[in-house]
């Protein structure tokens, strides 16, 4: 019973060690495309390209829906298939009601559409909560988070690495209060945001980051139009290649920038798909089947949603469809044809609306279709006929749709992360998004009038423009204030907006701040003669489109003095005038002779020997003279140096501007949208850590249960079996068909559902019976294959030691201790394995065994051992021989050379005083070269001789330094002794013992009898 333990503790080991050095060694970034109502997934990892990740069901995408149901959570496809059966409980198209109060039109209209949703305000925050139960609430905060987390489970699976670090798109005509309740929500979900990215902005990334070479400095102006589920975008973009800096290089790299943008925030799929539904009910109300209200059942509503979904794509390939619902509403069914000019007619008004995006979007960009290079569809949505139509007839050209409609988003973002992240290097894409509702400052000044009163104004500055780019950083600065005060940040001029987007958007005023300890700078400045410079706001428009403050400031300058040294005095006009008559005649001389030197000829030389026996003798006497000269120079410097240190040294204070800042403090307090407070955060975080340890517990105790249910099936299919039988006896299969059929009973009823522990016991009582009937099962049938390799391991063995017994003294590698062991170790093992053998075949087959695997394989392992001891010694042994063999032919052979040498030298020289005849001298030398060649080819004749030493064992290819020199020697010591014949084994058996061993070692030790994986 202890040999599987021990197995599955050394796997688990394995493994562990395995997953802890790969998790380390793993840097993944993911991005998630969070629409209305699909969810798609990317990741980028070490070894992994940017891809799609699947879910469990093997698909790329996943629906962004969540359900609750008897306490237990589902998401995705499985949330799906529980909102048929209970829609209440059923949550999807989130992102709509995401940073909205309750008295958005948004949520009316979402009301109006999923009329069995309990929806309330939050009592602090006034934003949308759904009431599950009685005492159950959910934020959209909250349901998002969940979805979140889910899509992170699903990276993580698909990469086993764990991820952090996240990009995720949102729409690009979300507000401030939309954009920060996703990062809310995100850091519910333990996600790390590294930007938010809006969804055109991230199509338009996708579309350029595989057309990098057709980027160039000529603006290349493309319109994506994008229609999802739920809203409707234009964008027109532009390509070109722009300059920047980076660490003082200046490179060159593509950039993408938003010029224009319209969008329709309700105008989707979903739009398109409520009207089916709402026509299938009314279609089904007319037959009057039943008395009730297809309209006011939420399971039947259900039902036709789903229907009208389906209906919907089908009738984008097809001209007509037959629509049938099963037991639609009190167990009647509902089948109905419909074709594509009904559904067009359904939906004239949306189709009248699907131009006004584009429009909007050339408005704002101040262009016209004409400057439009590209026109390409995105979305889901666009694959309806009628609305390829309209855009085709506003283009008037072929539309693009050379771009994955449903993953170009999520593509696009995750090259944003990965450029963003750590750990990895891409090349640059810059991407500028443009600002949709402009942002401005409101404070109030205190002007006075002509009469002397005050009155109060307010000032109104713009901060970020319609259309202006970021990510950007601004600086505003307050000249007036000298005490407190507050200001406003809010949005700026809407008129670009229609009456229903004004409504939707809920455009009121972001934040308020209070900027404070302005009177305490202003008095404690003043007194120290400072003059203020006004107070300084710092602003920034992230990546992620979120405004901040990240700084107040105070700035004043005063006056102060500084020490500085006293300039040089000047040189009186006579002194430069020296000065200048000096270094011209300087160069003068040097120039002089320069050209004496140019002049310089060959003829000279013979003057220059006379001129240097004089020059010597003037050398001398001018050597005296030059040091007085030198001496009185070095006195003169040395005075002028004291002069003008001390000169330097006199230093003057003069006054100088410095620049003083103090930091002030500020408190910012959203009007918009009140963001959650640390409680509220640790609130719902700690909501969702209990639904994710009540879904673990669940987890593992389905896994259990499971795990009890199969190993109950398992043992009562087994002990029927022939070889169960013989190892057990009629007892011992009674008492565990007894535990068996009670545990399966007990499992259907009071055991359904407990804790993962209780069936953990339970298969621990069962496997105590059960396992070492299924050990000696395992025994019986691997026995015989482990003694038949432990015989050929003998048998083969005593060959080799009989062999080196017999071998001659010179070709003896081992000592008559070393074979007398191996002998005693051969002989040892086969009067164990008889007398083991004797004991098993003794006793009965269900008893314990008396010739177990682990101890056969300890045998095997003994005898390997020493083997490969004696193997490696001759192995050792033979390459020394070889090597003095070798040398010594080579010292002889280059003796002979040496002998024949001389021979000829003496024989060229005989050869050279007889004029009569003879060799030539060349025909001496090409006569040595051809003996030398010779020479030199006789020991490689001989290297290239094949080998046939039965110890040496082929090595695996490798072209290290270490092993071509390895061969090089190998080669070289190759001309060795011959070997003894009793080195060379009968047949090719030996050289697969090893083998056969490992194979048997692993099979032993990693096999597991069926049953207990």
């Amino acid at each position: 019973m202890m040999v599987p333990d021990i197995r599955w503790t050394m796997g688990l080991s394995l493994l562990v060690l395995l997953g802890i050095v790969g998790s380390s060694s793993g840097v993944t970034i993911m991005s998630i495309d969070f629409g209305s109502e699909w969810i798609k997934v990317a990741v980028v990892a070490p070894g992994v390209p940017m891809e799609i990740v699947l879910n469990k069901e093997s698909k790329r995408k996943t629906p962004g829906a969540l359900s609750f149901r008897n306490g237990e959570r589902t998401l995705g496809e499985d949330a799906l298939t529980t909102g048929i059966r209970f829609p209440a409980n059923n949550y999807f198209y989130l992102l709509d009601l995401l940073g909205k109060k309750i008295d958005n039109p948004i949520v009316e209209l979402y009301k109006k559409r999923f009329p069995y949703y309990n929806i309330e305000a939050d009592p602090e925050r006034g934003t949308v909560v759904f009431r599950h139960i009685d005492d159950t609430t959910y934020t959209v905060e909250e349901l998002i988070a969940q979805m979140l987390a889910y899509a992170k489970d699903m990276a993580m699976s698909h990469t086993e690495q764990r991820i952090k670090d996240c990009v995720i798109t949102v729409p690009p005509f979300f507000n401030q209060a939309e954009r920060r309740a996703m990062l809310t929500a995100a850091e519910l979900a333990g996600l790390k945001v590294l930007s938010l990215m809006s969804t055109n902005a991230a199509v338009a990334l996708n579309y350029g980051m595989f057309r990098r070479k057709e980027v160039n400095a000529t603006a290349q102006n493309i319109l994506f139009y994008d229609m999802g589920a739920s809203s409707t975008t234009a964008t027109i973009v532009s390509y070109q290649t722009v300059k920047t800096k980076d660490r003082g290089y200046t490179e060159t790299n593509p950039q993408v920038t938003v010029l224009g943008l319209g969008y329709d925030r309700t105008l989707g799929g979903l739009e398109f798909q409520m009207r089916l539904r709402d026509y299938l009910a009314n279609k089904f109300n007319e037959v009057k089947k039943t008395s009730n209200n297809v309209l006011e059942s939420p399971r039947a509503l259900a039902k036709l949603m789903k229907e009208a979904g389906r209906l919907k794509k089908v009738l984008s390939a097809n001209t007509e469809h037959l629509s049938q619902i099963e037991g639609l509403l009190d167990e009647e069914d509902f089948r109905l044809h419909v074709n594509r000019e009904q559904f067009e007619g359904l939906c004239t008004e949306l189709f009248d609306r699907v131009q006004a995006p584009v429009d909007a979007a050339l408005i704002s960009a101040a262009m016209d279709i004409s400057a439009i290079d590209q026109f390409i569809i995105v979305g889901g949505a666009t694959r309806i006929p009628k609305v390829q139509s309209i855009l085709l007839g506003v283009w008037g050209r072929e539309l693009g749709k050379n771009i994955n409609a449903d993953e170009a988003a999520a593509m696009g973002a995750v090259y944003r992360a990965a450029d963003l992240g750590q750990g990895f290097k891409v090349k640059k894409f810059h991407v500028k998004e443009a600002v949709v509702f402009p942002i401005e400052v409101d404070f109030e000044r205190q002007v006075e009038s002509d009469d002397g009163s005050t009155s109060t104004k307010v000032v109104k500055r713009s901060l970020f423009a319609f259309g202006n780019n970021y990510p950007q950083k601004k600086v505003m600065t307050f000249n007036k204030h000298t005490a407190d005060f507050n200001f406003y940040v809010n949005y700026g001029d809407l008129s670009h907006l229609s009456k229903e987007e004004l409504k939707y958007a809920h455009a009121e005023n972001i934040s308020r701040v209070q900027v404070s300890g302005v009177t305490s700078a202003f008095q404690k400045h003043q007194q120290e003669g400072s003059e203020p410079k006004g107070i300084k706001a710092h602003f920034n428009m992230d990546d992620s489109g979120v405004l901040t403050l990240s700084m107040m400031e105070a700035v004043f300058e005063k006056s102060v003095l500084v020490e500085e040294d006293k300039p040089k005095e000047e040189e009186s006009t006579l002194s430069k005038l020296g000065t200048e008559q000096e270094r011209e005649d300087g160069e003068k001389e040097e120039n002089e002779d320069a050209e004496g030197k140019e002049n310089k000829t060959e003829e000279d030389n013979a003057e220059k020997k006379e001129q240097e026996g004089e020059a010597k003798k003037e050398n001398k006497e001018d050597k005296k003279d030059d040091q007085k000269t030198d001496k009185k120079e070095k006195e003169d410097d040395e005075k002028k140096s004291s002069t003008d240190k001390k000169k330097e040294g006199e230093k003057e204070l003069k006054p100088k501007q410095i620049t003083v800042k103090e930091e002030l403090n500020m408190t910012i307090t959203y009007h918009d949208i009140p963001d959650m407070t640390e409680e509220q955060v640790a609130a719902s975080k700690k909501k969702l850590e209990d639904i994710n340890t009540a879904e673990r517990a669940r987890h593992e105790r389905e896994a259990a249960r499971n795990n009890l249910e199969s190993y109950i099936l398992d043992a009562q299919d087994k002990l029927y079996q022939e070889d169960y039988e013989q190892a057990s006896t009629d007892d011992q299969r009674t008492a565990i068909r007894e535990l068996c059929s009670t545990l399966d009973e007990w499992i259907y009823d009071e055991g359904f559902d407990v804790e993962a522990s209780v069936y953990k016991e339970k298969l621990k009582e069962l496997s105590k019976l059960f396992e070492p009937i299924k050990q000696r099962v395992f025994e019986h049938l691997n026995r015989p294959e482990a003694i038949q390799a432990l015989m050929d391991m003998m048998n083969k063995s005593s060959e080799f030691v009989q062999r080196a017994r017999v071998a001659s003294s010179e070709q003896q590698f081992f000592t008559d201790v070393e074979i007398d062991t191996m002998d005693k170790l051969i002989v040892d093992t086969q009067k164990w394995l008889e007398d083991k053998e004797e004991q098993q075949q003794a006793q009965s087959l269900s008893d314990d065994p008396k010739l177990k695997l682990n101890d056969v394989g300890e045998k095997l392992g003994a005898l390997d051992r020493e083997i490969k001891y004696l193997v490696n010694k001759a192995k050792i042994t033979k390459a020394k021989k070889d090597k003095e063999a070798a040398e010594a032919k080579a010292k002889a052979e280059k003796e002979a050379k040496e002998g024949s040498k001389k021979k000829n030298n003496t024989d060229n020289s005989k050869s050279a005083k007889n004029k009569s005849g003879g060799e030539t001298k060349s025909e001496t030398e090409e006569k040595d070269k051809s003996e030398k060649i010779v020479t030199e080819e006789e020991p490689k004749i001989e290297q290239n001789e094949e080998s046939s030493y039965v110890f040496e064992e082929e090595s695996e290819e490798n072209n290290s330094e270490e092993d071509r020199r390895k061969k090089d020697v190998d080669i070289e010591n190759e001309e060795a002794l011959p070997r003894p014949s009793w080195m060379t084994p009968p047949n090719p058996t030996w050289s697969y013992l090893s083998s056969a061993l490992v194979i048997i070692l692993i099979h032993m030790l990693f096999t597991h009898p069926a049953g207990i994986r």
